[in-house]
């Protein structure tokens, strides 16, 4: 009788299988022919015709020692001064002593659609004797991006759009040495990799000979091999065959993009184009003879600018967001301090 009652007992508490649901008859196939238009086909337009409407958001940061050329590239990628122009460090001017983060925003224009676009600065990276830890204040910028987002998104009553202030990609500048990653490089990478999109770029590419760019090109995707960092298009988010082929293509022979910047026009058989005079003749940015400014613009702007969002959102922000969920089981309050370096910075 005891055994009896058990078996009751657990028969109330093992829940019956539950019965599959009724899977629907899959169509004929996928062009099953239709007795007349509907019209599913506009609805790439009516996104076109909102985002022209609305805009987006693009946050791109810039890190590396001065004199890489980092403000010219930017400005090159954006055709216009939307970073600030230095051609190195004025004599009046004094490298800072500790990571500054400078944020300046434009709204630019083209086939009327608006893009406000942010550019985020880092004077004073890489330039000291001791340059331990430096990577701190811009991670410590990133997160703080991640949060201002986060508190927006939690509040009872929020924005139909949130300002997003969230650094989308981070080119991160290496010195054209021909030799190896600095420790700093390498630092740098492996501890922000985790949180924001890394796009390695070679500066000053001028600098070295085609067979120097080709060696040093393998010999720094070796070393962030070796390391264990990711670079973006990272290999765990290509979300089909054709993203993986494509991406594979770009991570095998385009990483890390060596380029040349320059916000100089001369006249080149006729033609106007962005260069850099030398003794020698003209280095012809745009050219892909001459550099891969190009590929990198065509990568960051022309083929990835939407992906590069979706990834910040998808991936680094709800890894933040759910760490600081699942940690804090709330969120306290910004410091008065972060909301102020905050609002003096941009």
């Amino acid at each position: 009788p005891v055994e009896s009652k058990n078996e009751a007992a657990m028969s109330e508490l093992v829940p019956e299988p539950r019965q599959k649901p009724v899977v629907p008859m899959k169509p004929m196939g996928i062009n099953t022919s239709l007795l007349g238009y509907i019209g599913i086909d506009t609805i790439i337009e009516q996104m076109r015709k909102k985002t022209m409407k609305t805009g987006f958001d693009f946050n791109i940061m810039v890190v590396g020692q001065s004199g890489l050329g980092k403000s010219t590239l930017v400005n090159t990628l954006f055709k216009s001064q939307v970073s600030r122009k230095s051609s190195g460090w004025n004599r009046e001017e004094k490298i800072p002593k500790t990571v500054e983060i400078k944020a300046i925003g434009h709204v630019i224009e083209e086939g009327g659609v608006k893009m406000k676009l942010t550019v985020i600065d880092t004077p004073g990276f890489g330039d000291q004797i001791n340059n331990e830890n430096c990577w701190e204040p811009i991670e410590k910028y990133i997160n703080e991006q991640y949060e201002k987002f986060l508190k927006e998104e939690v509040n009872i009553a929020r924005k139909k759009r949130i300002p997003d202030t969230r650094v989308h990609c981070c080119l991160y500048f290496i010195s054209p040495t021909g030799h190896s990653l600095r420790p700093l490089d390498l630092e740098f990478m492996k501890h922000l990799s985790k949180v924001v999109n890394i796009i390695p770029v070679i500066a000053k590419a001028d600098t070295m000979t085609l067979e120097e760019k080709t060696e040093f090109k393998q010999r720094v995707r070796k070393e962030l091999e070796v390391n264990g960092i990711e670079f973006y298009p990272q290999k765990e988010f290509d979300e089909d065959l054709e993203d993986k082929t494509e991406n594979d293509k770009i991570r095998q022979e385009s990483m890390p993009f060596a380029v040349v910047g320059s916000d100089k026009e001369y006249q080149v058989n006729g033609k106007r184009v962005l260069g850099r005079k030398t003794p020698w003749g003209i280095i012809e940015v745009e050219n892909l003879n001459h550099c891969e400014f190009a590929l990198l613009r065509d990568f960051v702007i022309r083929t990835h600018l939407q992906d590069l969002k979706e990834v910040t959102h998808n991936i680094h922000y709800e890894t933040y967001r759910a760490k600081r969920l699942n940690g804090n089981g709330g969120l306290p309050p910004m410091t008065v301090e972060t909301e102020e370096n905050h609002e003096s910075n941009l």
